[in-house]
């Protein structure tokens, strides 16, 4: 992983936010929002909140006595999601999801959108997820599975690293992309201390509004965009109109299926 592989700034969290929000996010946030239904009360901890979206979901089922408290490393992404979303229930936070600044048992569920392939030190994450949950109290959280298994995604990726061979940005593949063996995920979660641990494979269809849609948001609303700008910085725009012409060639013209597939992983304190 690249240190800069997390760095969410500038235009990205607006251009992510609108670009890659109904395309890649919302059917997976409704997912994971629709399993803490059952939490009436008390307290949830989201970390990586990035913009807000899983936030807003859920605000959207979870009744207002829950208190939810919305932390990202990323302070440019938590200003945008303040802006999406006012409701009394909701706490703000930037902070570290390797170094969470709460007490011992304090909530009871933690939740995390495609958040932990970007933890330098996974287990250090998991045991804080552990440690902050009430016994009982639940770590849910997705990733992708693989780029082969998210189209749309390969086709992008694909063709950045075919623009600059000998120097290819490999973002999208190593980062969020590139942590969907389930028996190293279940085994970072036990060595954290986590005993009952599912992963269940979820897919989901959205619908992109054009190719040039989906390769503005993934070219230029991802870490993805420092990478393009540090090896060619004036060539931003050219790769994601060579992105958006891979599309249309595999997608076609107009609005297109975007299949997708994540992997959903429940562990209990």
């Amino acid at each position: 992983m690249s240190a800069t592989d997390a760095a969410f700034a500038g235009s990205i969290p607006a251009t992510y936010e609108h670009y890659l929000g109904a395309l890649l996010f919302e059917p997976f946030a409704e997912d994971l929002a629709a399993r803490l239904k059952g939490v009436t009360s008390d307290r949830v901890l989201e970390t990586a909140a990035g913009t807000g979206i899983v936030t807003r979901a859920l605000v959207n089922v979870l009744p207002p006595e829950v208190e939810i408290v919305a932390s990202d490393l990323n302070q440019a992404m938590l200003d945008l999601a303040q802006t999406k979303l006012h409701a009394s229930n909701v706490t703000w936070c930037q902070t570290d999801a390797q170094t969470l600044p709460f007490e011992d048992s304090s909530f009871d569920a933690v939740v995390c959108q495609f958040g932990v392939m970007f933890f330098p030190d996974k287990p250090a994450a998991y045991r804080e997820a552990l440690r902050v949950l009430k016994p009982g109290g639940r770590f849910l959280f997705n990733v992708w599975d693989s780029l082969d298994a998210n189209l749309v995604s390969k086709v992008v990726s694909d063709q950045a690293i075919e623009m600059f061979p000998e120097d290819p940005p490999r973002f999208i593949e190593r980062t969020p992309f590139g942590y969907f063996d389930q028996d190293r995920i279940e085994g970072e979660l036990q060595l954290a201390g986590f005993e009952d641990v599912t992963i269940e494979p979820v897919e989901k269809v959205s619908h992109a509004i054009s190719a040039r849609h989906a390769a503005i948001g993934l070219t230029q609303g991802t870490p993805l965009r420092g990478e393009i700008e540090a090896r060619a910085p004036g060539r931003l725009n050219e790769v994601t109109e060579k992105a958006t012409q891979a599309l249309t060639e595999k997608f076609g013209e107009g609005s297109f299926e975007n299949r997708m597939r994540a992997l959903v992983v429940t562990a209990r304190r």
